[in-house]
């Protein structure tokens, strides 16, 4: 069976290195990260002469919701030519949101694939510390911003997509330090081994 693996967890948690670890770590995989179409976004803000702001309103109407349009709609294709595509995501909203989770798992099921999602957990000092470290124009309004901008961010795992009689549904990687890492990198791709 095929499988879309969704790593996701708020900014700055240790998405992308994951992903990549992940993605080599496996065999017969599409590695796609949404961060790819930043360089689309920010022509939408230059033609609509708008400050370049992921957090602002202009944003949420008019950019965020058609990047994972158009991630997902790259993986679905991939998953006609290879067996795993690996997104990588915030889909802070999306993993939260039950009615989109089950219409992207029956649009999984048509094409014989079941969806698996990494949560990363890492602790918000690790995060902070990351976005400053990384220097990213992503992040200046969220630094700049930081208690109104963390106010607004789930850390909490997203249980609801969790089914206990499915192993691997829901995978945590825990992310605040290097052992964290190393343990839920061999225990996650154990699980994706032993149930592909």
């Amino acid at each position: 069976m095929k499988r879309l693996i969704l790593v996701t967890s708020p900014p700055a948690s240790g998405k992308t290195y994951i992903s990549k670890q992940l993605a080599k770590a496996l065999k017969h995989v599409v590695y796609l990260d949404k961060d790819t179409l930043i360089v689309l976004s920010h022509q939408i803000f230059k033609v609509a002469n708008a400050e370049v702001n992921r957090s602002s309103d202009f944003f949420e109407e008019h950019i965020r919701n058609y990047e994972y349009d158009a991630v997902l709609a790259l993986a679905m294709e991939a998953l006609e030519y290879d067996d795993i595509v690996l997104i990588n995501a915030p889909f802070t909203r999306e993993i939260r949101d039950t009615q989109f989770i089950d219409n992207l798992k029956h649009s999984l099921k048509a094409k014989n694939a079941r969806l698996t999602v990494v949560w990363v957990m890492t602790d918000v000092e690790v995060v902070k510390q990351r976005m400053i470290d990384r220097n990213s124009d992503r992040d200046t309004w969220k630094l700049d911003n930081w208690d109104e901008y963390i106010a607004g961010v789930d850390f909490s795992i997203p249980k609801s997509i969790d089914n206990p009689d499915v192993v691997d549904d829901l995978l945590l990687f825990r992310n605040s330090n290097e052992a964290e890492y190393q343990q839920s990198m061999n225990d996650i791709l154990n699980v994706l081994e032993s149930t592909s």
